[in-house]
């Protein structure tokens, strides 16, 4: 049987995950892929008379329990088509479950899982292969940001600001989650959703270098996520490269095994998948035995509608803070944090890469 993949497009609003799911179908068909849209759930409950705003507490509850229920019957469903259907299939969420938890105090949310027989691990870390967050509009591209193309739509910028940020927060701790940047070049911010896809599906992709900046923090951060990460490379052929990352945050534990294979001098493959706690210490037996192990504390935000990593490390070197955005083509102008100080543009310079920088000596 043929792999399946079930894949959430999220954000806040006005991101552009009407055009990118248009864009989806054509590019993925083209290829042979049966391409299944699972439609925004919640839009279909306001346009048949559930008013989310409303002050009833117990009309709230039931909507947003029944808007769980129907999403994942609606995922399972498509599922079961996908496994019939006889060739390389893709689901494609408008939106997932966790999306659901954003618009509600989490009390709520852990009440309203329980009664559906489900938990948060479950939904945000088992169900979906990938997440893809596209920027609100709001956030780094305000003169784009509408409401004429969604009548259910009403949020101002701040509001909209906050729910991107919300959405994000809730889905933190994929292990495939990417947050796609607002970009000038509308058509760049679409095709990375196309590249991200083609990770999932192990299509080969162009090598490309990612942003980074060797940073000093010279103000006050606020309105980030946290996380702490153990980094090891396990030995393995020559010309791939194979990590074991154990990320935690708030009481979470996500372990993520990542294999990059070079194909051509300009293409690679990457293969994610997340492993247990036992198979993860079982894993580690299999360190390179002449690299040390990675650890270091990274803070994730969005600044004008750019998504950053700040990473502070802590072994098997200190005192080096680097800065990550990716998605920002080479000629597009970064827009660093004012509580950022630039010290030294290290883009492609693969002595600041975590595979040398383990290197033991």
């Amino acid at each position: 049987m043929h792999s399946i993949k079930r894949i959430v497009l999220t954000g806040g609003p006005c991101a552009g995950k009407t055009t990118a799911l248009i864009k989806v179908i054509e590019h993925f068909s083209s290829l042979g892929y049966q391409v299944f849209t699972i439609p925004e759930v919640p839009t279909m409950f306001s346009q048949a008379g559930m008013n989310y705003l409303t002050k009833n507490s117990a009309l709230f509850y039931e909507g947003e329990k029944a808007t769980l229920e129907v999403q994942l019957a609606l995922e399972d469903k498509f599922m079961r088509m996908a496994e019939a259907c006889g060739q390389p299939a893709i689901i494609v969420c408008d939106r997932g479950a966790m999306d659901i938890s954003a618009y509600m105090k989490p009390e709520m949310w852990t009440d309203i899982t329980q009664a559906v027989g489900t938990s948060t691990p479950k939904l945000r870390d088992e169900r979906y292969d990938a997440v893809l967050h596209l920027v609100s509009a709001a956030d780094g591209a305000e003169r784009f940001y509408t409401t004429a193309n969604n009548s259910e739509r009403t949020e101002g910028l701040e509001l909209a600001r906050l729910i991107d940020k919300k959405i994000i927060n809730a889905w933190t701790g994929h292990p495939h989650l990417r947050v796609i940047n607002n970009d000038e070049d509308f058509d760049r911010k679409i095709n990375r959703v196309v590249k991200e896809i083609s990770n999932v599906l192990g299509l080969p992709q162009p090598i490309e270098d990612e942003r980074k900046y060797i940073v000093e923090v010279t103000g006050v951060m606020t309105d980030f996520t946290e996380t702490d990460i153990t980094q090891t490379y396990l030995a393995t052929e020559p010309g791939s490269e194979v990590r074991l990352r154990k990320r935690e945050w708030k009481g979470n534990r996500v372990n993520v095994h990542t294999t990059t294979k070079r194909i051509s001098p300009t293409e690679e493959i990457v293969v994610e998948r997340q492993v247990s706690n036992n198979l993860y210490a079982s894993l580690l037996q299999q360190a390179d035995p002449y690299r040390q192990t990675i650890h270091k504390n990274r803070k994730s935000f969005i600044y004008q509608g750019q998504f950053f990593e700040l990473d502070t490390y802590l072994k098997p070197i200190d005192n080096l803070m680097i800065l990550e955005t990716k998605g920002i083509a080479s000629h597009d102008d970064i827009k660093f944090p004012p509580f950022l100080k630039v010290v030294k543009d290290i883009t492609g310079d693969t002595h600041y890469y975590n595979y040398t920088l383990a290197i033991k000596h």
